[in-house]
């Protein structure tokens, strides 16, 4: 389809796109999700899933053809002033392209599925990176509980870069859901007697990580498996959870057994 030209601030379109940057859980109350910049534009287009508009600057569409032939993969692509479309951005440095997208259902909780647990994390950046170690480590599913940052909110997005894309995502559940889970929880603790490389870590198995200063509750962590220490021989009380998260995903992730696809 031809592009279509908005001029009015007031465009409908355009209002839409300004609420859905204003507030963290405003995807749920627009079910629509905006996606800023050509990587994450990228990244939707790379997994073949569909966006209803794109959103490019007038600089962008007369200047730049691969961000012209990007945004041909919506079903309808807005061109807007340059001016516009910094209005609609929540980064220092606006990017030139965006997408709107109809926001994703929540999916059904696979039980016996590897998993991550999210219990009221509060730092988009950490909820975004862990995201990003889990699809690169291959634990599909992502559990938010109750208190975590909105997995699909504009910060979050950003952190995880694609990642969201990869990933079965769950958020808003109650601790209780967790009763569903058919795989055994564990969680790091810097008092626990046990070290992560020490342990027999169970496979598939859910990793609960919690809130930047209060850690996993305590009635989750009654509910663990296994507690386990990272080892910090530099003497540091605790690790950033995305960090901690990370080593603990690619722990599981080198124990296990190769693929037989895998380079020997």
């Amino acid at each position: 389809m031809p592009p279509h030209h908005i001029s009015s601030r007031d465009n409908p379109l355009l209002v839409r796109l300004r609420r859905l940057t204003a507030g963290r859980s405003a995807h749920r109350r627009e079910a629509a999700v905006w996606l800023e910049g050509e990587h994450l534009c990228s990244a939707l287009r790379a997994r073949g899933l569909a966006a209803t508009h794109a959103v490019i600057s007038e600089t962008a569409w007369a200047a730049e053809p691969a961000l012209r032939e990007l945004a041909g993969w919506a079903a309808q692509t807005v061109v807007v002033a340059d001016a516009q479309f910094k209005g609609l951005s929540t980064l220092a440095s606006p990017a030139a392209i965006g997408f709107l997208i109809a926001a994703p259902a929540q999916p059904a909780l696979d039980a016996g599925s590897a998993s991550i647990v999210l219990d009221r994390l509060q730092d988009p950046g950490n909820v975004g990176s862990i995201l990003r170690s889990a699809a690169a480590l291959g634990v599909r599913q992502v559990l938010a509980l109750e208190g975590t940052a909105a997995l699909w909110s504009p910060k979050v997005l950003r952190a995880g870069m694609g990642a969201h894309f990869a990933l079965r995502l769950l958020e808003g559940l109650a601790p209780e859901a967790l009763d569903a889970l058919q795989v055994p929880l564990l969680a790091t603790s810097s008092h626990a007697g046990q070290t992560l490389h020490e342990a027999a870590l169970p496979r598939p198995c859910a990793w609960v990580l919690g809130h930047e200063g209060q850690g996993v509750s305590a009635s989750l962590l009654a509910r663990c498996a296994l507690q386990l220490r990272i080892p910090q021989p530099g003497g540091e009380e605790s690790l950033n959870v995305a960090a901690a998260a990370a080593i603990c995903l690619y722990e599981s992730a080198r124990r296990a057994p190769a693929s037989p696809g895998d380079a020997q």
